[in-house]
Formats: structure tokens, sequence, C-alpha cells
């Protein structure tokens, strides 16, 4: 009787490279795959990190103090509207992340969804949701200074 084997189809994990690296890498390097590994890890590490600070916003809103003296009341109460407001802002980011994420799977992270152009690495490493290009994204703000949203 002949014992057969599986081959091994576990991969090695591939180690990500660091930003030196990626911005060492040439134009058309762009968008290769260990560019996109090095980016989706980055939005998945920020990802559990906005997604961690949720859960500990809301541990820390269910604590309830009760305080006599109403100046701080008035304290605790701004402090919880002002975590309030950054969860919000942290909300926003955390489905730009999403998002992100999905442009990675679909290939289409990495360029402009204006102009079609390379958004560029330095730019992504910078804010890794980015979806224009700095020239896209600063027409677009003198848009919206002259005209308003």
């Amino acid at each position: 009787m002949t014992k057969t084997t599986k081959p091994n189809t576990a991969q090695p994990e591939e180690r990500l490279l660091t930003e030196e690296e990626i911005r060492a890498m040439s134009d058309d390097d762009y968008m290769n795959p260990a560019q996109l590994a090095f980016f989706k890890n980055r939005l998945q590490e920020l990802e559990k990190d906005l997604l961690k600070n949720a859960g500990e916003t809301t541990e820390h809103l269910r604590e309830t103090v009760l305080v006599p003296d109403p100046a701080d009341r008035a304290t605790i109460e701004e402090e919880h509207a002002l975590e309030l407001r950054t969860r919000d802002r942290e909300r926003k980011l955390l489905k730009k992340v999403q998002q992100s994420m999905q442009a990675i799977d679909a290939g289409e992270y990495g360029w402009c969804e204006e102009t079609g152009e390379p958004i560029g690495i330095p730019r992504l490493i910078a804010r890794p949701t980015a979806t224009l290009s700095l020239e896209a994204q600063q027409r677009r703000e003198l848009k919206q200074k002259l005209y308003g949203d």
C-alpha cells in the first residue's frame, strides 16, 4: 500500500514592502501586486484601529456618572459631544477605507477617479483613501472655494 501525500498548497506569507522600498520603485511598477498588498495591509490596520476606537467610545458613553455640580455635568456632556463628533468623522473615514479596499479588489486603486491618471505613491502613503490625484483635488477645492459646495 502506497501512501500519497497532498502537496502543500499553503503559500508562504510574503513580506510586505516598507515605505522606503515602495517610494524607491520605478513608475513602471505602479500598483504592482507588492504595492497593492502594502496598501491593503495599511488600510486593514486603519480599519481595525477605527473599529477599536468606536467600541471604546461606546463603552465610555455607557458609563454614566452622576455628578451633582452643574458645571462638572456640563463639562462631561461637552466631552461626550466632542467624542461623538470625532467618532462621526472616523465613521466617514471608515467608509472611505472600506471603499478603498474594494477598489484594490476591483483593480481600480491608485488611479484618479476624475482623470484616470496615477494618484502617486507619496500621496497614497500620506492618504491611503485618496481617490483623486493632487491636481484634480486642487481643482475640486478651488471650485468649492469659488462656487461653494
